[in-house]
């Protein structure tokens, strides 16, 4: 059982793929991706939702790729509502890495005009986000918890 289970409520978002507009290969710092994965494997759930404030974007990471979507987009579709992708990271490429500290090869996914923009921002407000959830995780798994140390009597 997840330690976090009893922290968080689920609830359930929909996002829409637009038209892919592009697609790039990068490689992604090893130290965002073994984030994302820890922050993923802590999830209740097969997602794990990371709030980008000073973009006011959100990213949803899950074990086939991270999709970026903007907070403010709303679109309906088919009488469902939900936000639109601006852009994804397919981590379908990223295979086995003979280390931990090895960058992760991915492909970059636009589906907006302004995604290079968009990508170019991440690099560097992504980390900090990631490291805002990761503590307060690690928050919220420190409260309320003690520790008694008995003797063992045999």
């Amino acid at each position: 059982m997840n330690r976090y289970a009893g922290l968080m409520k689920v609830t359930t978002e929909t996002f829409f793929r637009p038209t892919e507009i592009a697609r790039e290969r990068v490689k992604l710092p090893a130290a965002i991706f073994n984030r994302c994965l820890l922050l993923l494997h802590r999830s209740t759930t097969k997602n794990a939702f990371i709030p980008i404030r000073s973009m006011q974007y959100q990213a949803v990471i899950d074990c086939g790729e991270i999709i970026f979507v903007d907070n403010h987009g709303y679109a309906v579709s088919d009488g469902h509502g939900g936000r639109l992708i601006m852009l994804a990271w397919d981590l379908g490429m990223h295979g086995r890495r003979s280390s931990l500290n090895e960058p992760v090869p991915i492909e970059i996914v636009y589906y907006s005009s302004e995604g290079h923009d968009i990508h170019r921002r991440l690099m560097s407000e992504f980390p900090r986000a990631l490291e805002v959830c990761e503590n307060r995780l690690k928050g919220m798994y420190q409260q309320g918890r003690t520790a008694t140390v008995l003797p063992f009597n045999n």
